[in-house]
């Protein structure tokens, strides 16, 4: 049994256990059947809640007892993501990497309310579910699959306006924000006019226009600079010279 010393903040006391809502709701998005998943799911029988995150009510960060929560490092990427519809509300649990031995997790209602002790569920999805060949999580809708690796396979969901990676080996799907991949896309493609190449919400409409070896040129770039799985030194392309890299040092301002 874990004995916690007890600190008030923010209508809550902490360090304290998972509460047996939050903790089904984790689960949910983090399911058994994945490697990479089970691993975050055994993580949470040996955590707590250390503190209130820095993105307010229903941010969590979970850590060792006795450990002091950092809340000023920057945000780890996205690692599960689920929501769950309900009679009365609409739930969104988002589970980011752990580093440093903790784990920032977001379990929000729409109308910014606590999670009930019961809910009589309508309908839930997680992108975590999702295996090659599936339809979205989210809109049952088609999406695009680029093979990036044998065991990596970017996939482009229009009807939801996300992207995330698939991963075969760990079987987790990672979220990629759209506004650094597009970046390293026009870059690629020496797009200059700044209407298109500064407009990453034009992706999702206009993502036919560029070839699988384009996506996957531009993903091994993205994935040098804001690193979310291993890549082979040789499947990487050749560091840009020239005006290509004047585009990169203008991108990244």
């Amino acid at each position: 049994m874990i004995t916690l010393a007890m600190t008030e903040q923010a209508n809550d006391i902490f360090p304290r256990v998972l509460r047996e809502k939050e903790r089904e709701l984790l689960e949910f998005v983090l399911p058994m059947e994945a490697p990479g998943y089970a691993s975050y799911r055994r993580l949470l029988d040996e955590m707590v809640v250390l503190a209130e995150g820095r993105r307010g009510k229903g941010n969590l960060v979970l850590g060792r007892p006795g450990d002091r929560a950092d809340l000023s490092s920057p945000l780890p990427p996205v690692i599960a993501y689920g929501v769950v519809e309900t009679t009365r509300d609409v739930f969104t649990i988002t589970v980011r990497a752990c580093v440093g031995d903790q784990i920032d997790v977001e379990i929000v209602s729409a109308h910014g309310e606590e999670i009930p002790d019961r809910v009589e569920k309508k309908r839930r999805w997680t992108y975590s579910s999702w295996k090659p060949g599936m339809p979205s999580p989210a809109s049952a809708a088609p999406v695009r699959e680029v093979h990036i690796l044998p065991t990596l396979t970017l996939v482009i969901a229009h009807h939801d306006r996300r992207v995330w990676l698939h991963d075969a080996t760990t079987r987790m799907n990672h979220l990629i924000p759209i506004t650094n991949f597009y970046n390293e896309l026009m870059l690629h493609k020496a797009v200059r006019d700044p209407h298109i190449a500064l407009d990453a919400n034009r992706f999702f409409n206009e993502h036919r226009q560029y070839t699988d070896s384009d996506l996957r040129a531009a993903f091994i770039a993205y994935n040098r600079l804001k690193r979310r799985v291993e890549i082979a030194e040789e499947q990487e392309q050749p560091h840009p010279k020239g005006w290509r890299a004047v585009l990169r040092r203008f991108f990244k301002r």
